[in-house]
């Protein structure tokens, strides 16, 4: 019997369960057959249930839905591994969120190359007491960029990037240009 989705059998057929006087009924068994079409997909979804949780092998359609679990946008322009490696290191990069190495990372995620960082210091601290302290006073981030085709890189959806993974207080300036 072939269910809704072609070549799809129900790995647990109804008519097969019901006691024997049943079994030898073939209006119930062609009921419990229709039954079995309709409930083949469910089934064979709940069965893999694991696999559709994990970004590495969930189905291509199903990485945007994963991306909204995790909170994490996806252009879908972007090649497929680089889709599932966001998604798969999402929780990761939520972690240490607001550290330069974790804006590196989820940069060079999105654009395929690592960027520089240009951080003016927002802890301050001197190895000698009374010293001078590192860093300037005023908080500042400047994140470059340099890719082969500066075009490719769609630069508003990378400054809204850098502004939800900064630091609040933190203004920013972004550069796209050539290496």
């Amino acid at each position: 019997m072939r269910g809704l989705v072609l070549e799809l059998d129900s790995p647990h057929p109804l008519g097969e369960r019901l006691p024997a006087l049943f079994q030898e009924d073939g209006f119930v068994q062609q009921l419990t057959s229709a039954l079995d079409e309709v409930l083949a997909p469910v089934f064979v979804s709940l069965d893999n249930l694991p696999a559709y949780l994990d970004p590495d092998l969930a189905p291509v359609d199903f990485l945007g839905w994963l991306a909204g679990w995790v909170g994490v946008g996806l252009d879908e322009n972007w090649p497929e591994a680089r889709q599932r490696e966001l998604v798969s290191r999402a929780a990761d990069l939520y972690r240490r969120r607001g550290t330069v190495f974790a804006l590196a990372e989820q940069i060079a995620l999105y654009t395929g190359s690592t960027p520089e960082i240009e951080d003016s210091g927002g802890v301050a601290s001197s190895p000698t007491p009374g010293g001078t302290m590192p860093g300037t006073g005023d908080p500042r981030l400047v994140v470059r960029v340099r890719v082969s085709d500066p075009d490719s890189v769609d630069v508003r959806r990378l400054e809204a990037l850098v502004a939800e993974a900064k630091p609040a207080h933190v203004p920013h300036q972004v550069e796209v240009s050539k290496p």
